[in-house]
């Protein structure tokens, strides 16, 4: 059995799909298989994959299924996957041909039982690092501390056991939605485990114009049960009371798009949310009208 599970949703993005096959077929460690799910593509993506099982240079495996959102193919991405650890690299990325040796190596050598995985690096193709880098000290740390505790901002890289990640619940699928924030898991294995910290480029990254990284806000206004439900979960375990109640003016916000008139009743932090009513008025007025695309706190 490999080592590691190299996974990656798609849907429709059998255009630059290749960057990623290549990067794949070029690493310096074969210890790893790729399992594509396919999230109802309707583009030659499974012509494609199949070209590639073809050539025979990688482990590929291939699933289809119907369109659920990212959080729907990770979901059937972890009720699948077989080996130790499991990274999730997006159809519009790629990895430097070294990533799947540096991880199983740093992995062997350094991981701990209350580890979930390791955390590494995102780049830009340019090499600049996506975000800040971690403190050069930095050894372990819990993914919501990135920012509360170190000022870590940005986009980074998780690897995650597979025995961990499948003790979870799996994200929930709403009715005419198609997006649930993938943070809600790793907020709740949070509460159990840290994540080693690998100072290494694991992904280099490009944010697609039809990607979620650049059209957040849309998918707040069109996918408003999957936010509200992260925000619960946050507001519940998110380090500061300022980020608790930041939460809670977005679970308003969201509960205003689904007229859900249950919403404090149904809120982990009734007086905190009834406090953040105003707020959230007047964010989900500036999120109704706003034109801007920018990433949601």
């Amino acid at each position: 059995m490999k080592s590691i599970t190299v996974f990656t949703p798609t849907y429709n993005r059998a255009y630059c799909l290749h960057k990623l096959y290549e990067s794949l077929v070029a690493q310096t460690s074969n210890d790893f298989s790729w399992m594509i799910i396919d999230d109802g593509s309707i583009d030659n993506t499974k012509e494609l994959v199949d070209g590639w099982k073809f050539e025979d240079k990688i482990e590929i495996h291939y699933i289809y299924q119907n369109n659920q959102g990212m959080h729907g193919a990770h979901n059937t991405a972890y009720k699948n996957i077989v080996t130790e650890l499991n990274v999730c690299i997006d159809s519009d990325d790629y990895m430097p041909n070294d990533s799947v040796e540096k991880i199983i190596a740093f992995w062997k050598n350094n991981k701990k039982p209350h580890w979930a995985g390791l955390l590494g690096l995102d780049a830009f193709e340019d090499a600049s690092i996506v975000g800040t880098p971690f403190p050069t000290e930095m050894k372990e740390c819990k993914y919501y501390q990135l920012k509360s505790k170190y000022n870590v901002v940005g986009d980074k890289k998780f690897v995650y056991r597979t025995d961990v990640i499948k003790k979870y619940p799996e994200y929930p699928i709403f009715e005419g939605e198609r997006f649930v924030p993938l943070n809600y898991k790793y907020m709740l294995i949070d509460q159990d485990y840290s994540l080693g910290v690998i100072h290494e480029v694991l992904c280099i990254v490009e944010y697609m114009p039809d990607g979620s990284s650049k059209n957040i806000i849309k998918q707040y206004r069109k996918h408003p049960n999957g936010f509200a439900h992260e925000r619960k979960i946050r507001m519940v375990y998110a380090y500061t009371i300022k980020e608790r109640f930041r939460n809670a003016i977005h679970y308003v916000s969201c509960s205003i798009f689904t007229k859900d008139l249950n919403f404090i009743k149904k809120s982990p932090k009734k007086v905190m949310t009834i406090l953040a009513i105003p707020f959230g008025i007047a964010l989900n007025i500036y999120i109704r009208y706003t034109r801007k695309s920018g990433i949601m706190n």
